[in-house]
């Protein structure tokens, strides 16, 4: 995966159809924080240009003319999204066997592609932003996956991560991590993890505060 650092991610589109590929790089780059590399045709230039552009995500069609999709996707080292008419269940399960981090149906509209590709930028975001997993990160980044916009972080999650929520989203004024663990009654390094959570799965908003000593210090306000 190509760190990105820039928060605009870079997505290679591989369709034979040009001006599909064309219509589907337009529908990317109408969605904030996502870049449309040129659509390609031949599949069996992919593997060297995945190597030079460096790609964040490929919408990789299966159906295609010298390779199958499945077959490229196997060889890629890269987040891919398989997309296809072929909705026959042995072509799902190959494209998810093989690798692929979600299935969309075509045709699609710009809504479900926003969906599915938001999603997979808060799967990145969660793995980048935590550095330890319980069940429940495990289970959050599965449905980031499936394009659900988490709006409500309290559903499901652990009871401390509900207090933690809750307490900044009561609160009046931003709150820093201290003041987060002293208002719930847990270690400050509890509270870091559980709001580096939050920020991840777009549940909070991370700022940038000033304390007692004119020290800048993380505050944490609701989305």
């Amino acid at each position: 995966m190509n760190e990105n650092s820039s928060g605009n991610y870079r997505v290679l589109i591989v369709d034979d159809d040009f001006r599909v590929g064309e219509l589907h790089a337009d529908m990317v780059n109408a969605i904030p924080g996502f870049h449309a590399l040129e659509p390609v045709q031949d599949p069996r230039v992919i593997p060297k240009l995945v190597q030079s552009l460096k790609p964040d995500l490929v919408l990789l069609d299966l159906y295609l003319p010298h390779v199958s999709g499945i077959e490229l996707l196997r060889e890629l080292d890269v987040d891919a999204i398989m997309i296809s008419a072929a909705i026959e269940p042995k072509n799902i399960d190959k494209a998810l066997r093989s690798g692929a981090l979600a299935f969309i149906i075509k045709p699609f509209d710009a809504k479900t592609l926003a969906s599915k590709l938001k999603g997979w930028a808060r799967y990145r975001r969660q793995l980048a932003g935590t550095g330890e997993f319980n069940q429940q990160g495990v289970d959050r980044l599965y449905r980031s996956l499936q394009g659900g916009e988490e709006t409500n972080a309290s559903v499901g999650a652990a009871p401390t991560e509900q207090a933690v929520l809750s307490c900044v989203k009561e609160s009046a004024e931003p709150m820093s991590v201290a003041e987060v663990a002293e208002a719930v009654g847990v270690a400050r390094a509890t509270a870091q993890r559980y709001l580096a959570a939050l920020v991840a799965n777009e549940s909070l908003e991370l700022q940038l505060g000033y304390g007692t000593r004119g020290r800048p210090e993380h505050r944490y306000v609701a989305s």
